[in-house]
């Protein structure tokens, strides 16, 4: 029966049922976590074997021992391994440390201090910096904003990606607006992929700021669920040089969550000019990434191909905990319609909509009763989520069991906090 026809009678001995349950699992002394996209153990076990791989010959193809210094902008064979990922050239291509985050990072940090290629001045020296923030989206993104002082825009997401009539306004009309936020493919956290309308609708953008930068974070171009129903992403870079606009976007991506999170290898891919004008910054910050970790990458994986087989494996860990989480959802909460959730093909979250001012009672719950789930408003610039609806579902890390256990609490404090809700009315 549908909470929303109970009568208050009906919902005070639900609450008073729920109440019986909840105690149950407080009393299990839980100690589990869904905070983050972190991939299992299993997963990492799957790359150890590069680590058991002696490096006996240190030398690139280009003629340089990776053991030294110098090579700012990656080893050859590396700049061609993630062209084949990105469907890009290698000279579209910088190879940098272990993380894509920090890659992001620096490049708005050189923006604010020293300007990006077309810029009049640093972004510091405007009196205001904007971003426009598809939400629900990834928090460490609107971190980043948060501690360089640039104001956060929220922009909504419709079934193919972000509102692009909106996105087209705001930039046409406020030359403070220097960038966006996007993941375009299996979205952190609704999982949702741009369509091709909506990815030359980005190359297309006419922005009022002529430093106007697109940050593609292209984390999960890879990570699909299964063979079958597989996302297609139309390539960001070639259709921005087709518009005429080639040096409007930076992609990212990473080997993150494909070898080891905190040993991968991450790139920067932008228009020739664009790495031409970076590489001049980045010069003055490092002499160069770590080669020996580029290469290890390139023998153990070899190409697009080994790429490919490696994350059928991951899929095949990851995918029973999706289905577990889903399956959860569908018998628990679906026959009483207070809740909405994704039901992604790839990527590494579920994205789900309890009711309206719902969200963080729910988070709170399930933590006082042993699961620690993302902080609720996460998504949102600022953390705030204007509904307080929406929770992201990490599943990857726990063990199946462990998944089933924290996902049957979670539906009880989801009745819980629905409950209690309609009550308050």
């Amino acid at each position: 029966m549908l909470y929303t026809e109970m009568n208050k009678e009906q919902l005070a001995g639900e609450k008073s049922a729920l109440d019986k349950k909840y105690e149950e699992f407080k009393n299990k002394g839980l100690k589990l976590t869904m905070a983050r996209g972190i991939p299992a153990p299993e997963q990492l076990d799957l790359s150890m074997e590069m680590l058991n791989t002696p490096l006996t010959d240190t030398m690139s193809e280009s003629g340089n021992d990776c053991r030294s210094y110098g090579v700012l902008d990656g080893i050859p064979e590396a700049k061609k391994l993630f062209a084949e990922i990105l469907d890009v050239q290698p000279e579209n291509i910088i190879v940098g440390g272990n993380s894509s985050l920090q890659l992001m990072y620096d490049t708005i940090s050189r923006a604010m201090l020293l300007g990006v290629l077309g810029s009049e001045k640093p972004w510091c020296k405007y009196d205001k910096v904007k971003f426009l923030c598809p939400a629900p989206g990834y928090d460490r993104h609107f971190g980043i904003c948060e501690s360089l002082g640039i104001e956060m825009i929220t922009v909504p997401y419709k079934e193919d990606g972000p509102d692009m009539d909106e996105v087209e306004r705001l930039v046409a009309s406020d030359e403070t607006i220097k960038g966006i936020w996007c993941v375009p493919m299996y979205s952190n956290p609704t999982g949702i992929s741009y369509s091709d309308e909506v990815v030359r609708r980005f190359a297309n953008l006419k922005p009022a700021a002529k430093d106007f930068r697109i940050f593609w974070d292209n984390a999960y171009c890879v990570h699909h669920l299964s063979d079958d129903g597989q996302a297609h992403l139309l390539n960001i870079i070639d259709e921005c040089r087709k518009a005429g606009n080639p040096d409007m976007v930076f992609e990212f991506t990473s080997t993150s969550k494909i070898s080891f999170p905190g040993s991968g290898v991450a790139v920067i891919c932008a228009s020739k000019d664009n790495i031409e004008f970076i590489k001049k910054q980045m010069g003055k910050q490092t002499i160069g990434f770590d080669k020996l970790n580029q290469l290890r990458h390139v023998r153990f994986f070899k190409n697009r191909k080994g790429i490919e087989e490696q994350m059928r494996r991951h899929a095949d860990i990851i995918r029973p905990k999706f289905e577990a989480v889903l399956r959860t959802l569908e018998t628990e909460l679906k026959p009483l319609g207070i809740a909405t959730w994704t039901d992604p093909r790839g990527g590494y979250f579920i994205s789900f909509n309890g009711m309206d001012g719902t969200a963080k009672r729910i988070v709170a719950l399930a933590k006082e009763a042993g699961v620690t789930m993302t902080n609720a408003g996460a998504t949102y610039p600022y953390g705030n989520d204007p509904h307080d609806s929406n929770i992201r579902i990490a599943p990857t890390y726990p063990s199946i069991d462990e998944l089933q256990t924290a996902m049957d609490l979670f539906c009880v404090c989801v009745r819980f906090a629905s409950v209690e809700k309609l009550l308050e009315k």
